[in-house]
């Protein structure tokens, strides 16, 4: 086989081992078809070159076979006379890519097997190998491939949720390995011989091992142990770090789904639009009917995404929570519920599931809550799948005639009121005929846009299509087409809610779930949910539902106000209001501090102390330093009391004369290897005071005597002429010197190049092993005896 072939057909080769890494990412058929696609091309590189044609022409002619492979199969009826791409094959090929994208962000890994992702998948597999057989056959730089295999790998790394197996990085680096052989072996081949392996460890071996096959057995070793321990030695990253996508590999089956903290809603919208509904969490206890299970809020609307404002670092759990925010009644005669939780596995969120509002829970430790939202977050990066934990919870049930007597007061906070100037006045036109026979009462308005959304608009309810909650796809959901999911009805009664001047902010959790056997309530993906959450002074942070029945059956008891009379103790407001009043086209940088004592008269809550914010683990990550810059002194440190414990002998006069050998060393005194013992000896006296003369010509004879005259008396003892010795050469040592020998010895690498001395030594001998091995199944390949 010629060398160009071999090489390109180790290019295929690693292109589909490299490819593997894909599958927790696209389902289908996309791995067969990929392969199928970089066969093809490959062979027809391997022809071009057999034919000799110019180096160049060749990825040109591959590229021409590529597309019109990924033509013929996915872009067929886009082909001039079933065969020829045109300008139609491009515009297709474009909004199938475009698609693709599209899919990618909406769903979550694994996704589904449509006709565009595989195309999609194929695409990028092929131009993968295309350029690897590129950089390895034409520009003779197969190294440089491992960039793409490296590119493959970390994009799914980067995007499935939990890290990608750690056995699924072994196979892009075998053909990574592979390739590098067959680059190897081939040029070698233009030497014109074959370069013998290991034959030291034993001079009468006839065997041989081939010194390739060592080095790709060393690099393949190499990446299969970083592969395996790397990940066991670094620290788990928080969520969110690098992506918040979704794997399989969750215990308890099913695929799982994530709620990361920085795209809630998007992540819902994810999880929704999934096929799989496993199990997320089962509850028991709570109301009887059920409850809504919230995982946070979000306050912060820029016009484009609904998120979760600035905050400083939450409060630390250590009893019960502080009272809902905004409530004024006295909260020692709320009744109180309590729930018993248990999250899946397959459910991977920094935010507990928990009902609103809080009252207790106990997750605590590396838990943190927040004081105006009432949520409950890591403080680590710790998912809460596969907790279980106990809470209470304020059964806090306003009635209609509370919620109607409220007087509009102050706001809560900075951001929920906020209207982004850029909002559709047709929006803010819609909102205020959909609520025009309030008469102004918040209260009345709130209800007149559940109706709305619910039963009155005409809306629908549909996952399918939806394009999201920035100001352009709200606008388009209000006015035109009104179909979407409850991000967008959430969102949707939230902008709009502000538009009359009624604080809001959007909840994202769960829907209270199908009741079980014994109470229990069991919770699935697709019951994850979104609401509105408007304030009203006095009573704090309500839920609405302006989500369609087909999602949720029901809504919320408070906002059912038909036969409620109502007999205020104060008129309602009927003063003129300018909506919109509150707008601000900046509203991402807050003024004022997040977690403060609002005008709700909440009192401070403990922030903990200097140790419990942060002060624990800078004490933790200085001492791990302090351990990490200690090792060579604990190294040298064991070294030495391990020598000059030794019983007299041989083995003890050769470690004492090693420890003066460190030592000088570690002083930075020009020690040789080459010189024999006589000649240190008279090369110590010049570097120790007159005292120490005679121990050092002792020792140094004694160290020529087991060497050369075969010496081996077990009384020979010099442990106190070595610690003359040593102490003498550590008083002539400037102070400087001194400290630099303890803290940083040099010495001390001299073990690590003679610990990977070893690992080669052991390498050696496998090599070796394989090369009897396959003499022995191989006799004809034998090197005959000279």
């Amino acid at each position: 086989m010629t060398g160009h072939a071999r090489i390109s057909l180790a290019s295929w080769g690693a292109t589909v081992l490299g490819s593997l890494v894909l599958t927790p990412v696209f389902s289908g058929p996309f791995l067969f078809v990929s392969a199928f696609f970089c066969a093809a091309v490959t062979g027809v590189g391997i022809l071009l070159q057999n034919l000799r044609v110019p180096r160049f022409v060749v990825p040109a002619v591959q590229f021409v076979v590529l597309v019109e492979l990924l033509s013929f199969f996915f872009l067929r009826d886009t082909l001039r006379f079933g065969l020829v791409p045109w300008r139609q094959t491009v515009v297709e090929f474009n909004q199938q890519m475009v698609n693709a994208m599209d899919s990618i962000n909406r769903f979550s890994a694994p996704l589904p097997p449509d006709s565009h992702l595989t195309l999609f998948a194929v695409a990028v597999i092929s131009v993968t190998g295309l350029l690897i057989h590129l950089i390895a056959v034409q520009l003779k730089q197969a190294a440089w491939a491992g960039l793409l295999l490296l590119t493959m790998y970390t994009v799914p790394a980067a995007t499935v949720h939990g890290g990608l197996p750690a056995l699924l990085f072994i196979p892009p680096a075998i053909g990574y390995i592979v390739l590098l052989s067959a680059e190897g072996r081939t040029r070698l081949s233009r030497w014109g011989r074959r370069i013998s392996g290991v034959s030291h460890l034993d001079a009468a071996e006839p065997i041989e091992a081939s010194a390739l096959g060592q080095a790709g057995r060393r690099i393949g070793l190499s990446v299969v142990a970083l592969a395996a321990l790397l990940p066991a030695l670094l620290p788990a990253l928080p969520e969110g770090v690098i992506g918040n996508g979704l794997s399989g590999s969750a215990a308890g089956g099913g695929v799982g789904a994530s709620i990361s903290a920085t795209d809630p809603m998007l992540d819902m919208g994810k999880n929704l639009k999934r096929g799989d509904n496993v199990t997320a969490l089962t509850y028991t206890g709570g109301p009887a009917g059920g409850t809504y299970l919230r995982l946070t809020a979000l306050d912060l609307f820029d016009g484009n995404t609904w998120r979760i404002s600035p905050r400083q670092t939450g409060h630390k759990i250590t009893g019960d929570l502080s009272g809902p925010p905004g409530y004024s009644g006295d909260v020692s005669k709320v009744p109180t519920t309590k729930m018993q939780i248990d999250v899946s596995r397959s459910f991977r969120s920094q935010f507990a599931p928990v009902p609103y509002p809080l009252h207790s829970i106990s997750l605590k430790n590396r838990w943190r809550y927040d004081a105006s939202a009432l949520d409950v977050v890591s403080a680590n990066g710790q998912v809460v799948g596969g907790q279980k934990y106990s809470l209470t919870a304020y059964d806090l049930q306003p009635t209609p005639e509370d919620l109607f007597a409220s007087m509009p007061g102050g706001e809560p906070d900075q951001y929920t009121s906020d209207v982004p100037a850029r909002t559709d006045p047709k929006i803010k036109a819609k909102a205020r005929e959909v609520t025009a026979g309030a008469e102004g009462n918040k209260y009345e308005q709130a209800v007149a846009l559940q109706k709305w959304f619910r039963t009155e608009g005409g809306f629908t309810y549909s996952t399918a299509n939806s394009p999201g909650s920035g100001m352009r796809a709200l606008s388009a959901f209000l006015l035109q087409n009104k179909t979407g999911y409850c991000e967008q009805f959430a969102t949707g009664m939230a902008l709009m809610a502000r538009i009359l001047g009624i604080p809001s902010r959007v909840g994202i959790g769960f829907l209270p779930g199908q009741a079980g056997k014994s109470g229990e309530h069991i919770v699935r993906m697709h019951d994850m949910h979104a609401w509105p959450e408007l304030y009203f002074q006095g009573i704090g942070w309500v839920r609405f539902e302006p989500t369609p029945s087909t999602q949720a059956a029901t809504t919320p008891s408070w906002t059912d106000s038909s036969g409620v009379v109502i007999t205020p103790t104060t008129a309602p407001t009927t003063a003129p209001t300018t909506p919109g009043d509150a707008e601000s086209p900046d509203i991402s940088k807050p003024k004022d501090p997040r977690d403060g004592p609002d005008s709700a008269g909440l009192a401070p809550v403990d922030t903990g102390n200097w140790f419990t914010n942060g002060g624990g683990k800078a004490i933790a990550l200085t001492l791990g330093v302090l351990l990490v810059l200690c090792i060579p002194w604990l190294i040298r440190a064991l070294t030495r009391r391990k020598r000059f414990a030794r019983a007299p002998g041989r083995a003890g006069v050769e470690g004492l004369w090693a420890e003066i050998r460190d030592g000088s060393r570690d002083l930075g005194l020009d020690w040789s290897d080459t010189a024999t013992p006589r000649q240190l000896g008279d090369w110590l006296v010049t570097q120790l005071p007159a005292d120490a003369h005679p121990a050092a010509l002792r020792l140094a004879r004694g160290v020529e005597a087991v060497r050369y005259a075969g010496l081996t008396d077990p009384k020979v003892d010099l442990r106190a002429e070595a610690r003359t010795v040593s102490k003498g050469l550590w008083s002539q040592a400037k102070l400087a010197r001194r400290w630099r020998a303890r803290l940083l010895p040099p010495s001390w690498r001299w073990y690590l190049n003679r610990g990977s001395s070893e690992a080669s030594d052991l390498l050696d001998e496998f090599d070796l092993a394989l090369a009897r091995l396959r003499s022995l199944l191989l006799p004809h390949r034998r090197r005959p005896a000279n």
